[in-house]
This record gives structure tokens, C-alpha cells and sequence, in this order.
């Protein structure tokens, strides 16, 4: 029975069509089953119907389409209950609904399973047979896993659209993605491609090394001069915060390994296309692997500086690309550099089949004030150029060629977002502080290598974290202490007289480093952050000295040590943060004459245990900061990148907020500054609850500081302690928002309310 289960899925899974992939199981599992019928009826939500989709056994009298109200006969039963049905005589039952234009008078016995995909009813797969008898326990467990197999394939089928164009039916085509930058846009779709493509190289040999490795190094130096131009050609156009994108893509032609590694390659007896292309895969994988979000979206980068150098080593002509006015940018992967190619003018929205909010496209999106959804990957490129798209950036759905009423609708949605966003730049210059006079302060999370100084034009208090593994993930080997030292140096200067707090080298595990490689069957509970630094004292100590000697001077760093689970990694780590701290005092002593600062010590709360050991670390350490991404995932036992339970993965969680509650209480005792790092703090509700909760320092990326200044400057900090209260009372994550959408509403931020998700 495995096998025939096992040959039915694979033929559904291959068939070219959705219609043809139901017509194919039906007719498998009557002959399977021996059985004399079986049919797959789908579920219509807005309708209030099953639709009948396909059948083999069943006589159709008619053209128009079968149906089956909800709530009648017992396919409607099934799905209700939400389990199996195995009816002797099925015309017997109470439920038994006689369909028109349907004949089925002779079947008796009928099985009937819900299909159910992530806890929604998608249909139900039915079986019947003319001999009146109840199937076998055998039979039932057979239909089940088909049905669950099923659920895949039609979930897939609705995210698609298929469902509408197969049935006529009236249903809008929505496709889901991942929200990247707020606000609707409302275009004609326009599809870009990349000039070439490494992943359709050829591998092929060459005995002329020299030759392959010229061509290279001119393929760089073009590549470096046209990056140069276009980073240019946006000044002015977004923040000099957006523009540090592009020191990362020269960051990465500059690295040593990078070009060394191609060019080894090339020396192996491969042409040069070939080992750019092995090199940059290589790299690829490795960040694609990783579990931090932000930096697993270097891929990207990678992706796309290998596929511009691929251009000029196959002396491509440079594009000119023309969009039409007001349109929709549309890619299998849309880069940074592809959105700063085009007009600013002409491009008001964004989609891209791969990456996240935190790809470099969505920051440029973001930065231009362009909505975007990234992670749409099930539409054809070729089926939606030159349609008519919605682009809602913050519920992350797109619209194909939408009825008018639901165009219409959107755009009076973008012409309130548009006085929103003029509304909230007017507060930018002013301090955080609520209408009955409790001031916060704001900080940045950045990871990007920039000397450019725009701290003042965004007015915040500081750098509240700064992610230091980027350098060390884009090398072959660990970076020395002089690269090290020389990156800080930017970063401490660029925000000289504002805190910045460095968090300590957080890779290992779920996040190796390529010339450290390891083997972990449960990645995110082993060997990482503190661990694995704390394993390799040497790599520690340097990353410790070189954030020093980029201090003197400055009296600006802060250090921050992640992923600690006990007061032994604290003793540690501060021991050998003062160790790195004399070597350098007395190695600088006769070379300097600025003095070096000794820099506070922070430790990031992100898992729980730290909650109950705050006060064995208290009087090591000069402040706490709280990582909410990585305390939700292990207080409610979720992998946020496993996408079964993905949806389960919510910092509104009533026991997260409870873990929130309790953190800042204790701090308080202790008497120990903390700060929320976590993109809670960036959402309009996560701020509000955290300002209730007595939370006085957030730090959050910088698309979110405008508004959550506004915010907090139009509410008043008493008038959350209800909300609070009953937020910690609430059963879900769904009634925690409920609360914080009517605080929003009571305080006339109610066009908060979307940009909060």
C-alpha cells in the first residue's frame, strides 16, 4: 500500500496542471482502492460552498458547475468535524444531501476525508462504492494520507491562482508574500532580468590560466567602475544609511579571498565564467544556510555582484532600460543595484519572487519610500508583465488585475499613506517623548560597513546593536585584528559622542563560518554565540582587542556578549574582556597619547533561562539588552525559518510579553539599564506595550525610528497600563493585538494600524 501511495503522489506532483493533478488522483485511488467512485470537492470560504473540482465514478448531467452549501449532506459533515467519515449506506445517513444533476443513487458506501492544510479546511476527498459495507481501517488510513498529501498540492494550487482561472470562479487572485517596505502601489507590472546568469554556465576547462585571469580582473575593474556610477547616480535620491549598501558590494570585490579563490580556481585549469561561478555558489550556500535572517540575505549580494562580473566577462552591452511610467518592478530576485538602475521616478512598487525584509532591496525600498513584498514565489514572471498589480507592502499580498472597486479602494489607501508619512518626517528633529512627559530613547540596529554620518539626520541616541559577523563570514580565513580594528574605527567615528554597542562575534552552529565548519543535527540549540567563542579564546580575544584599539579615543563602545545561558559565560567573557583591555592599555601607552576608555559590558537576554539569573550577572556587567526575535523562538519552541511553524511564531504572544514584563521588573530591582533590540521594538503595538511595560530605551532599524517617534509623541505613557493589564490577561497573540489596534485607534493613530502588521 507505501508504494502505490507513494506512485499516486509522485503522479500528482508531476503533472503539469492543477486540473490534470486532481483528475489524476481521482482516477488512481478508484483504482487503487478498487473502489467504484472518487471525487475531490474544494472548499469555497467566501461562497459558503464545495465546489465539486474532479471526479471518476460520478455521472454529471449537467455543464454548470456542482455544488454543495456548506453545512449540508455529508461532505459538509466531514469537514466540520474536521475528521474521516465511514458511512455503510451513506443515502441512510440524516445528513445525506441528494445533488442535482448528480447521479449517484446506485453507490452505498462512502468514505469522506477533509483535506486540511495548516488548520484550514481545503476540501474533502471522497470515495464510494455500489456494495453496501464500511471500508477497511486499511482503506480509511489510505485516504486519509492521501488527503493530507492533497492539502499540499491545493494549497500550493490557491497561492498560485489556479483555483480561480480552473472554476471560473469570482474569487480575486491574491498572492501572499513577505510585507518588505509599507505602503500600496497601484502599476503596470514590469519584469526585470539580470544580465546574466551564473547558474547557466556551462562548466568548461581552459589550458590559458593567464589569459582566464585577465579577463577576470577586467570584468572586476568594470564591475567596480559601473557600481561606482550607479551608487552616484542615487545621491540625493535616499539616505547616505541606504548608500552604505554599496561599500558592502565593494567590500566583497575588495576581500582578498574572493578574487584569490576565483583565480586559484582559474590556476586548477577552469575557464573563468566556470570558476566564478564555483566560487560564488560556494558562497551562496553558505549563507543561505545560516539562521540569522539578516545575514543569510548576503546571499543575495553574493548572487548579484557574481552575476555583474558574469556580464562583463561574456561583454555584455549595458543595459538600457526603459520602464513605463509608474510601474511595478518585478524579479526573480530583485537587488539593490537593480532598483538603483532604474528611474526613481517611474518606479512606485516593488515584487520580487525571492528574499526578506532584510535583503538590501527591501532597505533601498524602504529608504525610496517604495512599497514592496519580496518572497513571492509562486507566480510566473512571463504571465504577470505588463498587468495591472497592488502592491500592499504592509499585509505583503499582491493583486493581479483586481476588480475596480478593490483598485479604487487602494488608492484612497495610498493617498493616506502618503499624508501619514509627510505627517510623521515633521517629528523627526524632535525628542521621543509622550504627551505626559516620559522620554525614550531610540537607537539604531545596523550591520552595515559605512563611513557615511547620518546620525543627525535621523536624531537618535546611539547604535543599539551592531552586528560584527559580516567580515568574518566573507572571508576564507578570520579576519586579522588590524581588518577588524579598521572596520570598528568607521563605526565608533562615525557615531563619536553617541553609545554604540558592538555585540561580540555571534556565528557557530546555525551560523558557520566557512573555514570553521561544524555538523550539528539541532543547530539552534548547540554550539553558538558565547559557546563558541568562548571555545576559541583567541578568536574572542582579538575581536575583543581590535574593538579596543578602535576605541581610544572615542569613549563610545559598548560590548555586548549573546546567547549567554549562565553566570560562568559572564565571568568568563568579562574576565577575558579585561585581559584584551591591559595588553592594549600597555601595548598603546607609548605610541598614544589619547586615553583608552574601559567600555561597559552588556549581556543580551535572548534565552530564557537568563530571565531567572539576572542577579548572578548583575554585578559583572554594566547593562542588559533584550533580543526579542530569539527569546520568542525559544520560548514558544519555534523555529521562525521552519515554514510548517512559522505561523506560530509571535512576539505578541501573551507569555512572551509576560517574559518581557518580568525582565524589565528585575532590571529595575537590580538597578541595571536594558534595552529592547528586537523588532518588537520597531512595531507601533511591540512599542507601545514595551513603553508600558517601563521599557525607556529601544532600538530598532531605521525605517522604523520616524514613526515610532510619532508615536510615542502622541500618547500618553498613563494611558497604557490598561492595555498592558489586559494584554498580559489575553489567551493568543490575536487578543494581544486586538487591545494595542484599539489603543492606536483611541489615540487617532489609527493609520498606524496597517504599518504595524
Amino acid at each position: 500500500m507505501l508504494r502505490i501511495l507513494q506512485r499516486i503522489v509522485e503522479a500528482v506532483n508531476q503533472a503539469p496542471d492543477f486540473e490534470l493533478a486532481l483528475q489524476t488522483m481521482v482516477r488512481q485511488v478508484k483504482e487503487a482502492l478498487k473502489t467504484d467512485s472518487c471525487t475531490v470537492y474544494l472548499a469555497d470560504h467566501e461562497q459558503q460552498m464545495f465546489a465539486l473540482a474532479a471526479t471518476d465514478g460520478l455521472e454529471i448531467r449537467s455543464n454548470e458547475p456542482i455544488h454543495v452549501p456548506f453545512g449540508e449532506g455529508v461532505i459538509s459533515l466531514a469537514a466540520s468535524r474536521e475528521e474521516p467519515l465511514n458511512i455503510a449506506n451513506a443515502s441512510d445517513h440524516p445528513a445525506f444531501l441528494k445533488l442535482e444533476h448528480v447521479v449517484e443513487d446506485r453507490y452505498k458506501a462512502m468514505l469522506a476525508a477533509p483535506v486540511i492544510h495548516r488548520r484550514r479546511v481545503l476540501g474533502v476527498l471522497a470515495v464510494q462504492q455500489e456494495q453496501a459495507r464500511a471500508f477497511t481501517r486499511d482503506e480509511e488510513a489510505f485516504v486519509v494520507t492521501l488527503a493530507a498529501q492533497l492539502a499540499v498540492v491545493i494549497a500550493h494550487a490557491e497561492a498560485k491562482g489556479f483555483l480561480r482561472t480552473a472554476k471560473q470562479s469570482p474569487w480575486l487572485q491574491t498572492i501572499k508574500g513577505i510585507p518588505a517596505a509599507p505602503g500600496v502601489a497601484i502599476g503596470e507590472a514590469f519584469v526585470v532580468k539580470p544580465p546574466a546568469r551564473l547558474s547557466e554556465v556551462t562548466p568548461k576547462r581552459s589550458n590559458m590560466p593567464e589569459h582566464e585571469i585577465r579577463a577576470f580582473r577586467a570584468a572586476v575593474a568594470r564591475t567596480r567602475q559601473e557600481l561606482l556610477t550607479i551608487s552616484d547616480s542615487m545621491k540625493g535620491h535616499v539616505a547616505d544609511e541606504t548608500l552604505a549598501i554599496f561599500d558592502v558590494y565593494h567590500a566583497m570585490m575588495d576581500s582578498a579571498s574572493l578574487g584569490q579563490e576565483v583565480e586559484q580556481t582559474i590556476n586548477d585549469g577552469w575557464r573563468a565564467q566556470t570558476a566564478l561561478k564555483l566560487v560564488v555558489e560556494q558562497l551562496v550556500n553558505q549563507f543561505e544556510n545560516l539562521d540569522d535572517e539578516y545575514i543569510r540575505e548576503r546571499a543575495s549580494d553574493v548572487r548579484d555582484l557574481g552575476n555583474r562580473i558574469l556580464a562583463h566577462l561574456q561583454n555584455r552591452e549595458v543595459r538600457n532600460l526603459n520602464p513605463p511610467a509608474q510601474c511595478i518592478l518585478v524579479a526573480d530576485e530583485v537587488t539593490a543595484t537593480m532598483l538603483a538602475e532604474l528611474p526613481q521616478a517611474e518606479i512606485i512598487g516593488m515584487v520580487s519572487l525571492r528574499g526578506s525584509a532584510n535583503s538590501h532591496a527591501a532597505i533601498m525600498a524602504r529608504s525610496m519610500g517604495i512599497p514592496a513584498v519580496l518572497g513571492v514565489d509562486n507566480i510566473q514572471l512571463n504571465e504577470v508583465s505588463g498587468e495591472t498589480l497592488i502592491v500592499d507592502g504592509y499585509n505583503g499580498d499582491v493583486f493581479v488585475n483586481p476588480p475596480i472597486q478593490v483598485e479604487n479602494e487602494y488608492s484612497q489607501l495610498a493617498e493616506e499613506e502618503l499624508a501619514l508619512r509627510q505627517k510623521v518626517m515633521q517629528a523627526r528633529d524632535l525628542p521621543a517623548e509622550t504627551t505626559d512627559g516620559v522620554r525614550v530613547q531610540l537607537n539604531l540596529n545596523v550591520g552595515l560597513n559605512t563611513e557615511r554620518d547620518w546620525l543627525n539626520d535621523l536624531n537618535v541616541h546611539g547604535v543599539g546593536l551592531y552586528r560584527t559577523e559580516i567580515p568574518f563570514m566573507m572571508r576564507e580565513r578570520l579576519p586579522t585584528e588590524d581588518e577588524q580594528e579598521e572596520l570598528y574605527s568607521q563605526v565608533l567615528e562615525q557615531f563619536r559622542g553617541a553609545p554604540v554597542v558592538m555585540r561580540t562575534l555571534d556565528v557557530g552552529g546555525d551560523k558557520p563560518l566557512p573555514y570553521l565548519p561544524m555538523d550539528e543535527e539541532n543547530p539552534f540549540l548547540g554550539w553558538r554565540g558565547i559557546r563558541m567563542t568562548l571555545d576559541h579564546p583567541e578568536i574572542f580575544l582579538m575581536q575583543i582587542r581590535a574593538m579596543l584599539r578602535a576605541s581610544v579615543g572615542r569613549n563610545n563602545l559598548r560590548i555586548l556578549l549573546p546567547m549567554i545561558t549562565s553566570a560562568e559565560e559572564v565571568d568568563e567573557s568579562v574576565r577575558m574582556i579585561h585581559q584584551a583591555y591591559h595588553e592594549v592599555a600597555e601595548e598603546l601607552a607609548c605610541s598614544v597619547d589619547e586615553q583608552l576608555f574601559e567600555p561597559q559590558i552588556g549581556v543580551m537576554i535572548e534565552v530564557p533561562a537568563m530571565i531567572y539569573q539576572l542577579h548572578c550577572v548583575a554585578d559583572k556587567i554594566d547593562f542588559f539588552s533584550v533580543g526579542t526575535n530569539d527569546l520568542t523562538q525559544y520560548m514558544l519552541a519555534v523555529d521562525r525559518n521552519n515554514s510548517r511553524v512559522a505561523s506560530l511564531y509571535d512576539a505578541f504572544h501573551p507569555a512572551v510579553l509576560h517574559a518581557l514584563k518580568q525582565i524589565i521588573d528585575r532590571c529595575d530591582a537590580l538597578n541595571k539599564p536594558v534595552s529592547v533590540c528586537g523588532e518588537l521594538a520597531g512595531e507601533p503595538g511591540g512599542a507601545l506595550l514595551l513603553l508600558a511595560m517601563g521599557y525607556r530605551n529601544l532600538s530598532m532599524n531605521s525605517y522604523n525610528i520616524d514613526r515610532i517617534r510619532w508615536i510615542i509623541r502622541h500618547i500618553a505613557a498613563d494611558d497604557l497600563t490598561e492595555v498592558l493589564q489586559r494584554s498580559l490577561a489575553a489567551r493568543s497573540p490575536y487578543e494581544v493585538k486586538q487591545q494595542v489596534i484599539m489603543a492606536l485607534e483611541n489615540a487617532g493613530l489609527g493609520g498606524f494600524v496597517r504599518a504595524g502588521g
